[in-house]
């Protein structure tokens, strides 16, 4: 054993520890590793940084845009809806409903490209229920390498070693050979997680991550301001004064105090019920359509407004024959599907303190309503217009979410503080889902049929979701969680150091020797669980390449058939649980579930030892020795 081997063992071991201890950040261990392989000459410069063009670590980067696209139009809330509905209220059952669909999906397909569809599904299911993502990121995970083993194209290693054996001279495994054994570990897989790996998961929410406790609702923040007592609904009357002008000519808020908050257009009086989890792509209802109250929008007889003011207003606008009232005191969400409200804080440098809104033409600049003033905890009395602002003052305002998105770029004058959690749902580009859904499906086709490069294929899909706006160029670049990416560049120059100093060579010879004249379950198990241990490290793919020839060479010695033994290499290869570096779909979920590098290791040793005792029970029942 030379220096050089050595040395990388060295650093191979303080590596997994320090993943273990969990002391620093797993993305600054990779990159520690990274620069101890340059620094003592094991790697030249070109060599450690060749991982930041590795096509897996492209590849991620460019899943987490896709899902993000998938997320930010819609598709995703959509096909979270089927899970939703079978699982009912239950999270256990939540969960074994995502790891079913996702372990089907994933014998079909990519296991990368499965969990990159469902990542953002998942995040959704979660937030919208209150669970922590970490409860079901990694069963994701777990599901999609279990369903690799279900077909021969469900992973990389069971075509590795399918092709060996025809290398060999030997028929090759066909296309639903894993299928018994792969429905079998799926089982085995749910069964664990529903009943017993839950159990080590972390109830752990990411950083940034949306919270049920972080905003609150739009009907939430109308009750804390007290709005409903000055909210009233009025149908405008036929040949009234009101009929046929426009809303800057009927002058309301001049004339009688009260400000159009909402204009609903439609065959009926009654005010629509929205559903804020919305199936893409769909317009109106029954009830009318609500529209903007912009100054150019024409009133007609029948039109139903949503108006602010004080009661007395509100009964001059019906005593003189302009409207009929239909609902006073509005309780719950006062706003439409294309406006909201947030609460905007003054800055001390702000431009319109000293000065009131009417002086500052706040409504027609920023095509905004102020509802409300409060200072210094308290709701200032009057017309908010004619009130003289000051530094702290919190502004109420209300109207197209669009604009109070754009209130977040002038940041010299107000900050917004508060806005609902509605906002981002309701500015999801959801005429986009149709895009997404043919992106998605497109890039799963490329990837599916070897018609690109899977890199190339998720790179074409992440562009095609800037350029067809599924998701803004800013958006894209805050969707990529680089922990994960940094982790994955750092950890793979490690493979490239073991291969260059006859590290892994040496592992693998010692192997030959120490298994000679081995009975064939004591080899299988030993297989097992070398694989299993290298996946771990290196690609489970590079794994597979690398023991399938020693095991062919083992079995034959003995006298044994190969395809068992080829088999447990296959399996063992798709049990890469046990750290966020062992495959891309651990790194996939490791950012946005917050987890840390002891989370996969308690859940993951624990499923590989199951499957290890499963494996060498079943395989020799279907393929004898």
């Amino acid at each position: 054993m030379t220096g050089s081997i050595l040395l990388v063992y060295g650093i191979l071991i303080a590596t997994v520890a320090l993943f273990v201890s969990e002391r620093l950040r797993l993305d600054v261990v990779a990159l520690l590793s990274l620069l101890a392989l340059t620094v003592t000459g094991i790697l030249s410069p070109e060599e450690a940084l060749a991982g930041f063009a590795d096509p897996v670590v492209l590849m991620i980067a460019a899943l987490f845009v896709v899902g993000d696209g998938l997320f930010q139009t819609g598709v995703a809330q959509s096909l979270g809806r089927w899970p939703a509905r079978l699982a009912g209220g239950s999270q256990t059952r939540l969960m074994v409903v995502i790891m079913i669909l996702v372990a089907g999906l994933s014998g079909i397909m990519s296991s990368t490209g499965t969990v990159a569809v469902m990542l953002p599904v998942v995040l959704g299911l979660a937030w919208a229920r209150d669970i922590p993502p970490s409860k079901l990121l990694i069963p994701l995970s777990v599901a999609s390498l279990l369903g690799g083993m279900l077909t021969l194209i469900g992973t990389a290693p069971n075509i590795v070693v399918s092709n060996h054996l025809e290398a060999m001279g030997r028929d090759g495994f066909g296309l639903f050979s894993f299928t018994p054994i792969g429905l079998v570990m799926v089982v085995v897989g749910i069964a664990f997680m529903a009943m017993v790996g839950q159990r080590f998961l972390p109830s752990r929410v990411a950083p940034g991550a949306p919270s049920g406790g972080d905003a609150p609702t739009v009907a939430e923040m109308a009750g804390t301001w007290q709005l409903a007592p000055d909210l009233f609904r009025v149908r405008i009357r036929g040949g009234g004064s009101l009929d046929g002008v426009t809303l800057a000519d009927a002058d309301l808020r001049g004339t009688l105090g009260l400000t159009v908050l909402e204009i609903q257009r439609g065959p009926s009086g009654e005010r629509r019920r929205r559903d804020r989890v919305r199936e893409f792509g769909k317009k109106g209802s029954e009830a009318g359509e609500v529209h903007e109250p912009r100054a150019d929008a024409a009133l007609r007889a029948g039109d139903v407004l949503l108006v602010q003011g004080r009661p007395g207003g509100a009964a001059n606008l019906v005593n003189r024959g302009m409207a009929d009232l239909l609902e006073e005191g509005v309780e719950g969400d006062p706003t439409g599907e294309e406006t909201g409200m947030a609460e905007v804080l003054l800055t001390p440098r702000s431009r319109l303190l000293g000065r009131t809104l009417k002086e500052l033409s706040f409504r027609d600049r920023h095509q905004l309503n102020v509802l409300r003033i409060k200072r210094m905890g308290e709701v200032v009395e009057g017309d908010p217009a004619d009130v003289e602002l000051r530094f702290g003052d919190m502004l109420l305002v209300q109207g197209p979410w669009a604009r109070i998105r754009l209130l977040r770029g002038e940041s010299r004058d107000f900050v917004v503080a508060m806005a609902p959690r509605e906002m981002e749902e309701a500015l999801q580009p959801r005429e986009q889902a149709p895009v997404a859904v043919a992106i998605m499906v497109g890039m799963l086709g490329l990837m599916t049929f070897g018609v690109l490069p899977a890199v190339t294929a998720v790179l074409v899909a992440a562009v095609a979701m800037v350029l067809f706006r599924c998701v803004t160029v800013e958006d894209a670049y805050r969707s990529v969680n680089w922990e994960s990416v940094v982790l994955i560049a750092g950890i793979l120059p490690m493979a490239t150091a073991l291969e260059k100093t006859g590290g892994m060579q040496l592992i693998v010879d010692s192997l030959g020797q120490g298994l000679e004249g081995a009975g064939p379950w004591l080899l299988m198990g030993v297989l097992f669980v070398l694989t299993s241990a290298m996946s771990q490290v290196i690609s489970n793919t590079a794994t597979a390449v690398l023991l399938a020839p020693i095991a062919y060479q083992l079995a034959t010695g003995i006298g044994a058939a190969p395809e068992p033994f080829m088999m447990t290499i296959a399996v063992a290869a798709s049990t890469a649980f046990a750290t966020p570096v062992a495959s891309p779909v651990n790194t996939l979920v490791l950012g946005p579930g917050g987890y840390r590098f002891g989370d996969f290791f308690k859940v993951g040793v624990a499923l590989q030892a199951i499957i290890l005792v499963v494996t060498l029970v079943l395989v020799p029942l279907l393929f004898p020795f």
